[in-house]
């Protein structure tokens, strides 16, 4: 029994933990099963000892993200809590977008459909680019030598996604830190206080925006929805606590992983130098081959077969994306980089009425960061040697801490 007083279930020595830690940045960790191993449908041990499914065939996963007998509900009493952190969102109101199912969900993502739709993204390409190019520029014109994370890759989303919002960018200090300290807490208690941070923030952000409203996209939700009752003060600043910390630390660790991982496959990295015009597809097969955000959850509240097993109502469910996008089944040398390749079905977004909102915002910005950087810093080379990079923990978006970095 735990401290609660539950029974944990006895586990047979099988069953691999998860989430694990990875030793290289750009490898899935070796303990966690492979589709071609053990099948695509197999079990996995939380951190309290529970035994919930993991996912792990191609195929499977998608049929799983689209199945409606799946929820994302995190107050279901069988939600899976991946992270003694998650604990918590049992006792909270539902998660936005992330935590519900329709037509709750739905409702909430019309809201914002518009404005990451590919057609407004484009628009503001020139805007990325610019913002791109003033990084360069302050780079080298301090070089050589950066760390890229904070020199670069932190600020081109972080920059955005304010301007999108109508976020000030002289508070990212603040909130990229307590956006940090949120995404690496541990335990619901570390969790609670940079939760509670932002939404505080955000709230007197929202309530000054009803006085003095801007251009941005939550000015035009507090002006259109809050103050018309269609949504309340509590709900909104939720969403936007969403969007400011999954449109910059998600696409912040995609570019720094995604540089480093270039200039450790130097062949694929000169493809793209000889041909800037396979960006757009070198981005899909980063992000299927990074797969960043690893461990995609869902509790079945039917019973389901999937894969040749029955996963009964009330069971968890994880898919470790960076395992799944590495499926042999459909991937030719899924564990190697190829550039080349036709990579768009991967489910680094994941997939279904659930997949990522802001994928275009973070394909465009991903294209235009890693080809500026490359074409205007060819010589880029890591600083420090391999086993000196500290890598983000398990259970957290997946990348680098820093990334010492010269020319």
């Amino acid at each position: 029994m735990n401290e609660t007083g539950t029974t944990i279930p006895v586990t047979a020595p099988s069953a691999p933990a998860f989430p694990q830690a990875r030793t290289c940045p750009y490898h899935p960790p070796a303990g966690y099963p492979k589709p071609a191993e053990g099948g695509p449908v197999t079990r996995v041990r939380l951190y309290d000892g529970r035994e919930i499914w993991a996912v792990t065939g191609h195929a499977e996963a998608r049929a799983v993200l689209t199945d409606p007998r799946f929820s994302s509900d995190r107050t279901h009493p069988g939600f899976p809590a991946i992270m003694p952190r998650f604990e918590e969102q049992r006792e909270l109101p539902p998660l936005p977008m992330l935590g519900v199912d329709d037509p709750l969900h739905a409702r909430q993502r019309r809201m914002f459909i518009s404005a990451f739709g590919l057609k407004r993204i484009n628009a503001l390409r020139p805007q990325i680019q610019q913002v791109v190019d003033g990084l360069v520029d302050a780079m080298l014109a301090a070089g050589p030598g950066a760390e890229l994370v904070s020199a670069y890759a932190l600020p081109v989303p972080s920059m955005v996604i304010c301007s999108l919002l109508g976020v000030p960018y002289a508070d990212h200090e603040f909130f990229e830190s307590a956006s940090r300290r949120l995404l690496l807490s541990r335990t619901a208690e570390e969790a609670r206080v940079p939760r509670i941070e932002l939404q505080e923030y955000l709230g007197d952000l929202i309530d000054a925006k009803r006085s003095a409203p801007g251009d941005g996209l939550l000015d035009g939700l507090v002006a259109e929805q809050y103050a018309d009752g269609r949504i309340e003060r509590d709900e909104l600043v939720m969403l936007s606590l969403l969007l400011l910390v999954a449109g910059h630390e998600t696409t912040s660790n995609m570019i720094s992983l995604g540089a480093y991982t270039l200039l450790e496959h130097p062949d694929q990295l000169a493809a793209l130098r000889a041909d800037p015009g396979l960006m757009p597809g070198a981005v899909e097969e980063l992000l299927r081959y990074l797969s960043i955000a690893d461990g995609l959850v869902r509790v079945a509240v039917e019973d389901a077969e999937i894969g040749g097993r029955t996963i009964r109502a009330g069971e968890g469910v994880v898919l470790p994306a960076s395992v799944v996008n590495r499926d042999a089944a459909a991937y030719e040398r899924p564990d190697a980089l190829d550039v080349r390749r036709s990579a768009r079905h991967h489910i680094a977004f994941g997939f279904g009425v659930h997949q990522c909102l802001g994928q275009n915002l973070a394909r465009a910005e991903l294209e235009i960061a890693l080809a500026t950087l490359f074409a205007r810093i060819p010589s880029l080379r890591t600083a420090v040697a391999a086993e000196e990079l500290v890598l983000r923990p398990a259970g957290s978006l997946q990348g680098l801490i820093a990334l010492p970095v010269t020319w």
